[in-house]
């Protein structure tokens, strides 16, 4: 049975700072792009980072660039996502998801293996 488990979410100020988690469990994911989604209330589900399986290759969405930072530890099936000057905007289910994706097109990956998500409340 394959698992992606999300840790770290939280409640936190504005301008202040989380890292998510996100472990993998159940197959190999060799050659698996990892990503964090995310969901607002009234939104749609939008990709927020993603790195390729090797990590030489990652991808922010522009509202968070210079802000977010992906990561991955593949001797331990983990994805990070390091998050700094946090905004209200930013409040929203934070979702890890796995996919095989071109890494020029992780931007609009379909995952085939999704998290359940951790909640992310920056107050303002």
């Amino acid at each position: 049975q394959v698992r992606l488990v999300e840790s770290g979410g939280g409640l936190v100020q504005a301008g202040g700072s989380l890292r998510l988690s996100c472990t993998a469990s159940g197959r190999t994911f060799t050659g698996y792009a990892m990503a964090w989604f995310r969901q607002a209330p009234g939104k749609e589900r939008e990709v927020v980072a993603a790195i390729s399986w090797s990590a030489s290759r990652t991808y922010l969405t522009d509202s968070v660039k210079g802000r977010f930072t992906i990561s991955r530890d593949n001797t331990k099936n983990t994805v990070y996502l390091q998050k700094n000057s946090l905004k209200a905007e930013d409040t929203a289910v934070y979702y890890c998801a796995a996919g095989i994706t071109p890494a020029q097109s992780m931007g609009t990956m379909k995952p085939q293996y999704w998290g359940q998500g951790t909640q992310v409340t920056v107050s303002s």
